[in-house]
């Protein structure tokens, strides 16, 4: 006969320390999903109430803010710079930290190594804005180091911000520049996380380093790699907000081919005089399209090897 199982001390003493999660996430992710109810609604404001009154009393409109975003004639550019850029992102953001991984483990100068993890960890704290005044000082036209150093040489000074052809590399060069020393620092610290004796075995079967890193060390990393692949992909239909419109200089006529996004597109939409729930209804479609590509993901990798889904 099973025992029921009683309460104990311990059970509250958790209950009492997971308390303020369960709160957060309930105020600040799962309260204001009522929110969502904006991409279906004509939403309007009536003066004298509040947001809840608005929005009930909004007429419902059902897909019509959908098709707004759909028929748009940038549509087609929106999506496309998105999921180029992040699949662009994706890869590199997984190849260039593991082999900065990789070599900065097989450092034997702790102080340098170190030193390196510092200096590629820094972009990862400055802002966007911050980034953006040190590319103009490269980049100006009169003023800018690049410039300086082509006239120096005769060339002709290059018009940076009016030349769209140059910026997909920009683009993905600062992104890359910016996050590269975080992802590194993760993959490294799983790389410290292997198992000493296994180098010490190849060595004593006179494996190169090479040999190391392709049988000990990349295979020990596949765990985290996918799941940081599949983080990732979890974002495929985002955009970061900051890389495509600050260093742009907020994106001037002649980079809008190459520099715009779901995200700039929902923000220029937000300073013009689009309707609140049209915009609501291009980011409704963001998390959606989102959530489907990680499943899809996931699913993939769970038919590959089920012990590194996420679900």
């Amino acid at each position: 006969m099973k025992t029921k199982k009683r309460w104990k001390k311990d059970d509250t003493e958790l209950t009492l320390l997971a308390l303020p999660s369960v709160v957060w996430f309930v105020l600040f992710l799962y309260l204001p999903m009522i929110g969502l109810l904006i991409a279906f609604k004509g939403y309007r404001v009536f003066a004298g109430h509040g947001f809840v009154y608005n929005l009930i009393h909004s007429d419902w409109v059902g897909l019509k803010n959908f098709e707004f975003l759909f028929k748009s004639n940038n549509i087609t550019i929106f999506l496309r710079n998105t999921l180029g850029y992040n699949a662009i992102f994706i890869i590199l953001g997984m190849v260039i930290p593991i082999a900065f991984a990789i070599m900065l483990s097989m450092l034997r100068n702790r102080f340098a190594s170190k030193l390196y993890q510092t200096i590629m960890f820094f972009p990862h704290f400055l802002s966007w804005v911050v980034v953006a005044y040190f590319l103009f000082a490269f980049l100006s036209t009169e003023k800018g180091i690049l410039n300086n150093i082509i006239a120096a040489f005769g060339g002709e000074r290059v018009q940076w911000y009016s030349q769209a052809k140059y910026w997909p590399f920009i683009l993905v060069f600062m992104q890359v520049w910016k996050t590269v020393g975080y992802s590194t620092v993760i993959y490294l610290a799983s790389i410290t996380a292997i198992d000493g004796s296994l180098y010490e075995a190849a060595v004593i079967d006179g494996a190169t380093k090479w040999q190391q890193t392709k049988y000990i060390t990349i295979p020990s990393l596949t765990s985290i790699a996918i799941i940081m692949f599949l983080l990732n992909v979890g974002r495929m239909f985002y955009s970061d907000f900051g890389l495509f419109y600050q260093l742009t200089q907020r994106i001037p006529g002649s980079l809008y081919n190459v520099a715009s996004t779901l995200d700039t597109y929902v923000y220029a939409a937000l300073q013009g005089n689009t309707p609140v729930g049209m915009t609501a209804a291009a980011t409704f479609f963001q998390s959606v399209a989102c959530a489907v590509t990680i499943l899809i993901a996931n699913g993939i990798v769970r038919k590959i090897d089920p012990e590194s889904a996420l679900i």
